[in-house]
């Protein structure tokens, strides 16, 4: 049988299942909504917990005020004891919400059934999951493929450790974000391999982290993304992952702010993660900030010179500001870091020098109407978009809507779309997301 949920603080045990909070042996009455209180704060121990997220946890199929709130918890603070002692546990964050301040642990029998019930992989299940994780956080089409290798590996060493299942589907997602397997395909494995982590493990951040990956990026289900993100930093208040996934995910629906102080937290916990810089130069793209996109690429490249993406961040941050000569530069040094000889790059050259940036646009579409497939839709689509032929930009954008281009989660907030704005087409297509229907995620 499952492990009964039971929290302790001080001289009081809470009981989930029994709906009973005990002083010693004692019961003390609480009103329902008190005790849904109580745990809902216990559970997010050491953590602010907004008004609106407690109304939402305790009340969330009706509309509650939230004075309501203080009434429960001043009736708590009386269960607790009297004068200052009353108000040990839990913390009013004025204007904000509430905090339990407690040091909270669940009872010695329970602790050492739990950890009876832990899987102890085998020291070669660590190093696969190890490796995966590091060539995950490379993010390049090279070693994309390994993580996914290590973590099938690992699996195969030990099919009932949830954090390799749940490597695999970060890394199947990680797929589709490099275009190394078609959408469909990888989607299907990653959200199988991310349900099987969950249902080896329920508690097992990396699991929540990942299924919040797949309704991300693959099904565009932004609530119930946001629910597995949220139930991860629970379980890890230190994932750096989830954070960046959570501000990938604020990003999307338009809270920009948000969005950037929750890739902020990443950096705090992981400051020497190049994954961690790009994505806050990706959040000051998103705003439009092309010198701090910049800044902040520069600062990938100083921890990783050779880094994948980053000096292509630092080309379309200068591509932006106008500043076609330095886009050219960057662009050029880059495809030359990867391999593309100076033959292959002649003809941008020439068109570029020819005419300008519109030049070189020119020449893409010119590839691209001789071998479509050959090219991302997406990237298409903003060509032709930046070329003025709306019609056939929002053709591309359809394709790339269909396959569910990860790309497209910031399709309502990334300057490249810039052009495809002003057109009421544009909205429809946002709607189809379910971008136009993100109230429920403002609060």
């Amino acid at each position: 049988m499952p492990n009964p949920e039971r929290y302790e603080f001080g001289e009081f045990t809470l009981d989930a299942a029994e709906r009973r909070l005990y002083k010693g042996s004692q019961a003390v009455p609480l009103q329902p909504k008190a005790h849904d209180v109580l745990l809902a704060l216990v559970r997010r121990a050491g953590r602010l917990v907004t008004k609106r997220e407690l109304l939402e946890l305790v009340w969330p199929e009706s509309f509650v005020e939230e004075g309501i709130l203080a009434v429960y918890i001043s009736g708590l603070r009386k269960a607790f004891g009297k004068g200052e002692e009353s108000r040990r546990f839990i913390e009013t964050v004025p204007g904000s919400g509430y905090r339990f301040v407690g040091a909270v642990a669940l009872p010695n029998v329970n602790r050492q059934e739990s950890a009876a019930q832990q899987p102890r992989p085998r020291p070669e299940v660590h190093e696969m999951i190890g490796r995966g994780r590091s060539h995950l956080l490379a993010m390049s089409m090279f070693d994309v493929p390994k993580a996914v290798k290590a973590f099938r590996t690992a699996i195969e060493l030990d099919p009932t450790y949830a954090a390799a299942h749940a490597g695999l589907a970060l890394a199947c997602c990680a797929q589709v974000q490099m275009r190394l397997v078609p959408p469909a395909e990888a989607y299907s494995e990653a959200k199988a391999a991310a349900l099987s982590a969950l249902a080896m493990d329920s508690g097992c951040a990396d699991a929540q982290v990942a299924l919040g990956a797949v309704l991300f990026f693959s099904e565009w289900n932004w609530a119930g993304a946001k629910r597995s993100l949220e139930r991860a930093l629970e379980l890890n208040p230190n994932h750096t992952e989830a954070y960046l996934l959570h501000g990938q995910l604020l990003e999307a629906l338009g809270r920009l702010e948000e969005g950037l102080a929750m890739k902020q937290k990443a950096l705090e916990r992981d400051p020497f993660s190049p994954l961690v810089h790009l994505q806050i130069s990706m959040s000051y793209w998103n705003q439009h900030r092309y010198e701090e996109s910049i800044e902040w690429a520069n600062k990938t490249l100083a921890l990783d010179p050779r880094h994948p993406h980053a000096r292509e961040h630092i080309a379309g941050a200068y591509l932006k500001m106008g500043d076609f000569d330095r886009y050219m530069a960057e662009s050029i040094q880059h495809a030359e870091l990867h391999g593309c000889s100076a033959e292959a790059l002649e003809p941008l050259k020439q068109a570029y020098a020819t005419s300008g940036r519109a030049g070189v646009v020119k020449l893409f579409l010119q590839r691209a109407s001789s071998r479509p497939s050959a090219f991302p839709a997406m990237a298409l689509a903003v060509h032709y978009g930046e070329a003025g032929n709306l019609d056939a930009a929002f053709k591309y954008l359809d394709r790339a809507l269909e396959s569910h281009d990860p790309s497209l989660v910031h399709l309502a907030v990334a300057p490249q779309w810039d052009s495809l704005r002003v057109d009421p087409r544009f909205t429809e297509r946002l709607a189809r997301m379910g971008l136009s229907t993100v109230s429920l995620l403002t609060a």
